[in-house]
C-alpha cells in the first residue's frame, strides 16, 4: 500500500488512500515561506523576495500565493519574487504563503507578512495635487501645491524615472505659476511597442529634507494631451463646407476624437460637431498628404463669412483617458464678411432720408389740396365784422371820435355866438 502513496504529489488536489481499511487521510499543511524581505529600486518599485519553506514535501511542486494588505492583487506564481510600482506615500504590506497547487481555492500555509513605511516626515509638509501631463508625447509636464507647514522659500526637487532611462533624472526647470509649483522635462515616445505599457515614477521633496517626500505612478496610457490640430484646406461644395487638418505629430488618426467649430457672421450660429471617424469624399482632398483628417460640415452659406477652429483629444482606442483636450486650433475662415462701415452707416442715413421724405411729401400734398380746393370766403365772418362786436380798442377810438366832434361843435358855437355880439356892437 507504499505505491498509492507516493502518488499524492499535490497534496490540494488529492487525497491520498489509507492503509488496508480505505480510510481517507487528512492533507498536510505546507511550512511558511522564509526570509521574506523588502527593498525599493527606482523610485517607486518595491521588490518582495524569500525563500522556499523548509521542510516541504518532497512530492509538493511548491507555488506562492501572495496578495496586499487589502487583499487585492491576488497572485499565484512558482517564482520567490515579487515587485510592483506603488507610490510610497502610505504603508504597503504583502503576505505571502506556500502551497502545492494552482488552486486558489486551496489552503496555503500560514501566510508571513512584510511591510514598507514611507519616508519620514511631517505629513503636512508634503506637497499636495501632484499631477502630470504627457503633452503631446514628447514631454511631461508636472504640477503641485506646497504642504501646509512649508516655508515659501522652500526650494523643490523633482525626480523621475522610467524604464526607458538608464538611471533617475533630476528635473531641471522648476518653475511657479501663481500658487502652483512645476516642472517640465523630455520624454519622447519611441517604437518600443513596450514604451507605453511602463508608468513614469516622480518623487517631490525638497533640497534641506525638511518636508516630506511625495511620490506619483504617472501610466503612459492616461493624462496625454496633443497639441492642437493644424487646419490646411477649407473648400466649399455643393453648398457644404469640407475642412481639412493636419493632425498633431506623434498621433495617428484613429486614435484621436475631434470637435470641429463653426461660427457664421451673418446668423451669428455657433455650430458644434463631435467627430469621431474624420473621413469625407472630396476630390480636391483625394491627394491628401500622410496624417491628414476631413469632415464635411453639412448646410453652410457660401455667400458669407464661416470661421473654422478644432481641437482633439485621445481616445479609449488606444487610451485610458480621454478627458484632455488640446488647445484650440488656429482659426481659418471662408467668404465673405459684410462691410460694417457701410452697414452703419445705411442704418444711419436711410432713416434720415425717408423722414426727410415723408415731410417733402406732407408739404407738397398740402400744397396741391389747396391748388385742388381753394379756400371759399364766409360770408358770415365778413358781416360779422362790419356789425359784430366790436373789441376793446375799437370802442375805444369809436368813443374818441364822438368826444372830438361834440368839443369841436362846441367851439364853433361859442365862435358864432361871440361874433354875433360884436356885430351888434
Amino acid at each position: 500500500m507504499e505505491w498509492p502513496a507516493r502518488l499524492c504529489g499535490l497534496w490540494a488536489l488529492l487525497l491520498c488512500a489509507g492503509g488496508g481499511g480505505g480510510g481517507a487521510a487528512p492533507t498536510e499543511t505546507q511550512p511558511p515561506v522564509t526570509n521574506l524581505s523588502v527593498s525599493v529600486e527606482n523610485l517607486c518599485t518595491v521588490i518582495w523576495t524569500w525563500n522556499p519553506p523548509e521542510g516541504a514535501s518532497p512530492n509538493c511542486s511548491l507555488w506562492y500565493f501572495s496578495h496586499f494588505g487589502d487583499k487585492q492583487d491576488k497572485k499565484i506564481a512558482p517564482e520567490t519574487r515579487r515587485s510592483k510600482e506603488v507610490p510610497l506615500n502610505e504603508r504597503i504590506c504583502l503576505q505571502v504563503g506556500s502551497q502545492c497547487s494552482t488552486n486558489e481555492s486551496e489552503k496555503p500555509s500560514i501566510l508571513v507578512e512584510k511591510c514598507i513605511s514611507p519616508p519620514e516626515g511631517d505629513p503636512e509638509s508634503a506637497v499636495t495635487e501632484l499631477q502630470c501631463i504627457w503633452h503631446n508625447l514628447s514631454y511631461m509636464k508636472c504640477s503641485w501645491l506646497p504642504g501646509r507647514n512649508t516655508s515659501p522659500d522652500t526650494n523643490y526637487t523633482l525626480y523621475y524615472w522610467h524604464r526607458s532611462l538608464e538611471k533617475i533624472h533630476q528635473c531641471e526647470n522648476i518653475y511657479r505659476e501663481g500658487q502652483y509649483f512645476g516642472c517640465s522635462f523630455d520624454l519622447t515616445k519611441v517604437k518600443d511597442s513596450s514604451f507605453e505599457q511602463h508608468s513614469v515614477q516622480i518623487m517631490v521633496k525638497d533640497n534641506a529634507g525638511k518636508i516630506k517626500p511625495s511620490f506619483n505612478i504617472v501610466p503612459l496610457t492616461s493624462r496625454v494631451k496633443p497639441d492642437p490640430p493644424h487646419i490646411k484646406n477649407l473648400s466649399f461644395h455643393n453648398d457644404d463646407l469640407y475642412v481639412q487638418w493636419e493632425n498633431p505629430q506623434n498621433f495617428i488618426s484613429r486614435c484621436l476624437f475631434y470637435e470641429v467649430e463653426v461660427n457664421n457672421s451673418q446668423t451669428e450660429t455657433h455650430n458644434v460637431f463631435y467627430v469621431q471617424e474624420a473621413k469625407c469624399q472630396n476630390p480636391e482632398f483625394e491627394r491628401n498628404v500622410e496624417n491628414t483628417s476631413c469632415f464635411m460640415v453639412p448646410g453652410v452659406l457660401p455667400d458669407t463669412l464661416n470661421t473654422v477652429r478644432i481641437r482633439v483629444k485621445t481616445n479609449k482606442l488606444c487610451y485610458e483617458d480621454d478627458k484632455l483636450w488640446s488647445n484650440w486650433s488656429q482659426e481659418m475662415s471662408i467668404g465673405k464678411k459684410r462691410n460694417s462701415t457701410l452697414y452703419i452707416t445705411m442704418l444711419l442715413i436711410v432713416p434720415v432720408i425717408v423722414a426727410g421724405a415723408i415731410i417733402v411729401l406732407l408739404l407738397y400734398l398740402k400744397r396741391l389740396k389747396i391748388i385742388i380746393f381753394p379756400p371759399i370766403p364766409d360770408p358770415g365772418k365778413i358781416f360779422k365784422e362790419m356789425f359784430g362786436d366790436q373789441n376793446d380798442d375799437t370802442l375805444h377810438w369809436k368813443k374818441y371820435d364822438i368826444y372830438e366832434k361834440q368839443t369841436k361843435e362846441e367851439t364853433d358855437s361859442v365862435v358864432l355866438i361871440e361874433n354875433l355880439k360884436k356885430a351888434s356892437q
